[in-house]
């Protein structure tokens, strides 16, 4: 599954990437029914009640409206919760990014590529039209995350039309609190906990993930899993993301899931623990696996239900 599965539940890229001022997709008649999207949870605890959403982190404008039981829940939410905040504190992510994703001045990724990767990239940036001064001062883990996204955009996903931000877009719209669950800094810092060797690796990896086409077919069957709220589905990517033996594949598991999930569990119970019918709504493989945030929280002794 390598690098590529970090654009679809990894919240930090379309903050990153400018995705927080995207377009509202277009109005669709009130009337018509809407599918579910992604998975739903009902979290209890006492009289407390919180309303678990699985997201991916890009979109389309057939993923909208959302479908009437998780609009109605968010109508009624006295906050949103949120991986980070689309909308929250721009200078914050310029800092982090300069911080964690950039390099000292005068150095390139692409030049501390082997000799034998730099046409592969160089051909990469032609295709999607990414001038190579714009990216030239990228940490070679941000660089594979800007082809990451620019391929999934080739295949129809745009990260303006992110789940997150579109949710954002709705809370603030509305005045509704918007609480992040993490920080950006601290989701990039988890990146730029790689080595220079291994993000050239995670690099190397992403490029040949594009050009073997494993990318382009993947993003088809994450997004598809998500659009018709495929459980099944879901949990084989789940289970398929646990058995990636590559160094992304173990980079994203070990870290970006499984260190994080506790934290999104306390985060979440903190949340129920002070406000009712509150929802939450975190990338949805967050929410499948075998030590995902509902089991977690199902562990704490909280009542867990899955609507769909």
């Amino acid at each position: 599954m390598r690098a590529k599965i970090i654009v679809m539940f990894f919240g930090l890229l379309w903050l990153a990437l400018g995705a927080a001022q995207g377009a509202e997709p277009a109005a669709r008649p009130a009337a018509q029914q809407q599918p579910n999207r992604g998975a739903l949870f009902k979290v209890a605890q006492g009289e407390r009640t919180l309303y678990l959403f699985g997201t991916i982190h890009v979109g389309a404008a057939d993923f909208y409206p959302l479908e009437a039981r998780l609009a109605a829940a968010l109508e009624r939410a006295p906050v949103l919760a949120l991986e980070i905040d689309p909308l929250g504190d721009q200078q914050a992510v310029a800092k982090a990014l300069q911080r964690h994703g950039m390099l000292p001045p005068g150095a390139g990724a692409s030049a501390r590529l082997a000799p034998a990767w730099r046409p592969r990239l160089a051909r990469l940036l032609r295709h999607y039209g990414i001038p190579p001064q714009s990216v030239a001062g990228m940490k070679p883990w941000l660089l594979a995350s800007v082809l990451t996204v620019s391929e999934f955009a080739a295949q129809g996903y745009d990260a303006g039309l992110a789940v997150d931000a579109h949710l954002s877009r709705l809370a603030h719209g509305r005045g509704q609190a918007v609480v992040e669950l993490e920080s950006v800094n601290g989701q990039m810092a988890l990146f730029d906990r790689m080595s220079g060797a291994e993000q050239l690796r995670f690099l190397e990896e992403g490029i040949v993930a594009i050009e073997d086409q494993e990318q382009a077919v993947q993003a088809r069957q994450i997004a598809d899993a998500w659009r018709h709220a495929d459980a099944a589905a879901l949990e084989a990517l789940a289970e398929k993301a646990a058995a990636d033996r590559s160094f992304s594949g173990r980079f994203v598991q070990k870290v970006l899931l499984d260190e994080r999930n506790p934290l999104l569990a306390e985060s979440i119970a903190t949340l129920l623990a002070r406000e009712n019918n509150s929802v939450a709504a975190i990338g949805i493989l967050h929410l499948v696996g075998k030590n995902s945030v509902p089991e977690l929280l199902r562990k704490r002794g909280m009542a867990v239900e899955r609507i769909y």
